[in-house]
């Protein structure tokens, strides 16, 4: 399995049990596709630099997995649908 580092952003104008549901959510996508965060960090409620969706405001979540291009792919593919994260970013991280 590679190592992948998952940014997202969640919609600020959710209540802040949605916001927690949806950050929890993005960690189970991992785990039920057999993958395994390692680190979890709440960035915050941050400004954008730009309206997204007509939306000012995000909160930021940044996360470390492990995982396989299928569960990857799944991931990429459940955030994508996910009305609630505005934009999300995956890349794979270097081998050492």
């Amino acid at each position: 399995m590679k190592k992948y580092e998952v940014m997202f952003i969640v919609k600020s104008t959710n209540e802040s049990d949605v916001v927690k549901k949806t950050a929890e959510a993005m960690k189970g996508y991992v785990t039920e596709n057999k993958g395994k965060v390692i680190d979890f960090n709440e960035l915050g409620e941050k400004t954008l630099a730009y309206p997204i969706k007509k939306e000012i405001n995000g909160y930021y979540y940044v996360m470390t997995i492990e995982a396989d291009k299928n569960a990857v792919s799944e991931l990429n593919r459940k955030a994508s649908i996910n009305e609630n994260i505005l934009r999300h970013l995956i890349i794979r991280l270097d081998e050492e």
